[in-house]
């Protein structure tokens, strides 16, 4: 491993220069891979292990949209396309990658193809973790183990085809071969990370749903309609109140940050802009720590696993969801925003 010094705290990371294809593939060489899901994550992981040189399988339900997508993505039904239980007993290392709601209802199936040694492995510790909840207790003979990118199946794939990799963490819950780690390392390199770090199963959960519910999206979502509604009330047009809310920090500061860092977008404004975002920083950091801890409480007494795990299992669950994304896209700021990308001279210049 590399020792990687994060802000003065020394960190082991799998890099992988060190972690080489070749090396990969010859831990992989003994095994099938099976990806159960192809849903969000499960296109992305799959393809970037094909392109990897590593025999993939995919599983998942047939008269789909999803078993058409792979269908359209080279996977051969027969050959390397199943049902979700044949693809899980041709397995060694079995990618469960259904939602978690989905890893409830297909568990049965699943478990009852595990054999000694398989690997169960999974991208998100939720199902595991809140197996008080879920049902989902895996057989004290096998590995399970871990690989969570910090990003979409989407990103997951156009990182891998430009080149850049993404950063993913990795852990352990189980090692009955002795081997769980580096099985685990080596199918995170498959799927096209640009490095790996450690955690446990309950730190990657707990870290994901208070991410998830903060800043990387509800916390923004959430920040932006309200400033937006802000400049609205004061007399700024759709696209003024858009653009200083939104399409500014999409396309340009957020840009900076990923490139450089904050304190580097900070040196690299204006004076003005400057003194009032450090001015203003600590009191918005004031403001809402109180409700940050109120949401890793929420997290971790799983209060949020029953939450998710209630609404996702009524048979109504995906009207209403559908109800409430219909809500967002028909609200006057991402009308607006449909409006502003349109404008964009990529887009301008389609066709």
């Amino acid at each position: 491993m590399a020792k990687i010094d994060f802000g003065g705290i020394v960190e082991d990371v799998v890099t992988s220069e060190e972690f080489t294809l070749a090396k990969m593939r010859k831990i992989l060489a003994r095994e099938t891979v099976a990806v159960l899901g192809y849903g969000v994550q499960g296109p992305g992981q799959a393809l970037n292990m094909r392109d990897n040189g590593i025999p993939v399988i995919v599983g998942q339900r047939q008269n789909s949209k999803s078993w058409d997508r792979a269908v359209r993505d080279g996977f051969v039904p027969g050959e390397t396309l199943f049902p979700l239980e044949k693809a899980a007993r041709r397995g060694t290392m079995i990618l469960f990658l259904v939602s978690d709601a989905g890893q409830m209802a297909t568990w049965p199936q699943v478990k009852k193809e595990l054999n000694p040694g398989d690997a169960l492995c999974f991208s998100h510790g939720f199902s595991v973790v809140y197996g008080d909840q879920t049902g989902i207790v895996p057989p004290s003979d096998v590995d399970v183990i871990l690989v969570a990118p910090k990003g979409s199946g989407r990103t997951v794939r156009t990182n891998f085809l430009n080149g850049s990799g993404i950063n993913s963490s990795y852990a352990v819950f189980q090692d009955y071969t002795g081997r769980a780690e580096e099985r685990i390392q080596a199918l995170g390199i498959a799927i096209g990370s640009g490095y790996l770090f450690p955690t446990t199963f309950e730190k990657e959960v707990y870290s994901d749903l208070a991410g998830e519910r903060g800043v990387l999206m509800g916390c923004l979502a959430g920040v932006m309609e309200a400033q937006y509604a802000l400049l609205r009330k004061h007399g700024h047009s759709p696209s003024e109140a858009f653009n200083e809310t939104v399409e500014e920090l999409t396309q340009s500061l957020i840009r900076l940050v990923a490139e450089n860092g904050m304190e580097w977008m900070f040196a690299n404004c204006s004076t003005t802009a400057q003194r009032g975002a450090l001015d203003w920083k600590s009191r918005f950091k004031d403001a809402v720590t109180p409700l940050f801890d109120t949401l890793y409480d929420s997290v971790t007494s799983g209060r949020e696993t029953e939450i998710v795990l209630t609404a996702n299992s009524k048979p109504d669950y995906r009207d209403r969801l559908e109800k409430e994304l219909s809500e967002m896209a028909e609200s006057e700021m991402w009308k607006a925003g449909a409006a502003v990308r349109s404008l964009r001279p990529e887009n301008r210049n389609k066709g």
